[in-house]
């Protein structure tokens, strides 16, 4: 079960480590990219090229996985690295929110592309449909990485002090922010974004994951298989619509799980798990 609102054990680790994740999560994203902003010529010719497969760009991805983990084993050591990463194992969640990942959000990126005349799937590149299954496993090695950081410390750290709500506003807006840097930077996806929509998007996501991270008492799993749809290359891209669409998605969502949205009662405060929290027994 979730821990009571505002209670901590001791080998969990405390408020304040939430300044120490930021700095190192902005740090390390902002500062390789940053070079190839403020530099290009230079980086290029002494780092190569970047690009979505660039070592860089998986670096400066995986920042916040990459806090999460200085973090946590600073302050609870290796048993509590232990207990934080089986978070992975907390599997079992509501049929809901299985369809909600399966169904609803791919129907909201076709929906926003058919809206703006596009196809009702990405089309295949030249290489077929192999392609598109291997950048779909190497997806799954980026952003969903990411879900180390932003749900399983920056969450837990926000709901002790305050409701659900607006833990996920917060982390939206850092989330968002989080990539600006990206948008400046040639030869990735975002270059061809406009920044104002994906922020929009980025903190009504942020919001909608809430309630399926704190219904599985804290699992990574599934907020991880929520971001790995976000950008599952098979679904067309549908910016804008797809954000107007999540928007609205997003205050269903909200409404109809107002009653833990608005409130600190159930929320997930823990960023290591006790022991009976992550055991096999506590799953079912």
């Amino acid at each position: 079960m979730p821990s009571e609102p505002g209670s901590r054990r001791p080998t969990d680790i405390p408020s304040s480590a939430l300044a120490a994740f930021l700095g190192i999560t902005f740090c390390i994203t902002w500062g390789l990219i940053g070079v190839y902003i403020m530099a290009p010529e230079w980086a290029a010719a002494t780092f190569g090229e970047v690009s979505g497969a660039h070592p860089f760009f998986f670096v400066a991805t995986w920042s916040p996985a990459i806090a999460a983990v200085l973090i946590v084993g600073f302050h609870s050591g290796r048993s509590g690295l232990r207990a934080f990463l089986s978070r992975l194992l907390l599997w079992r969640g509501t049929s809901g929110w299985a369809v909600f990942i399966v169904l609803v959000l791919p129907l909201v990126f076709v929906a926003g592309s058919l809206i703006q005349g596009g196809p009702v799937l990405a089309p295949l590149p030249p290489e077929g449909a192999g392609a598109v299954v291997a950048v779909l496993f190497m997806m799954l090695l980026l952003g969903p990485i990411e879900e180390f950081g932003w749900r399983g410390v920056m969450q837990p750290l926000l709901q002790r002090h305050m409701a659900p709500i607006w833990a996920g506003l917060i982390i939206g807006v850092t989330w968002g922010l989080w990539h600006l840097p990206a948008f400046f930077l040639a030869g990735v996806v975002f270059a061809d974004w406009h920044f104002l929509p994906f922020f929009i998007g980025n903190v009504t996501l942020a919001v909608l994951v809430t309630p399926i991270f704190n219904s599985t008492r804290g699992s990574l799993l599934w907020p991880m298989l929520f971001h790995w749809q976000l950008i599952n290359p098979v679904w067309p891209d549908a910016q804008p619509w797809d954000t107007w669409l999540l928007v609205a998605v997003a205050v269903i969502v909200v409404w109809w799980h107002r009653r833990t949205m608005f409130s600190r009662t159930g929320a997930v405060t823990a960023v290591v798990p006790s022991r009976s929290a992550s055991s096999p027994s506590a799953m079912e």
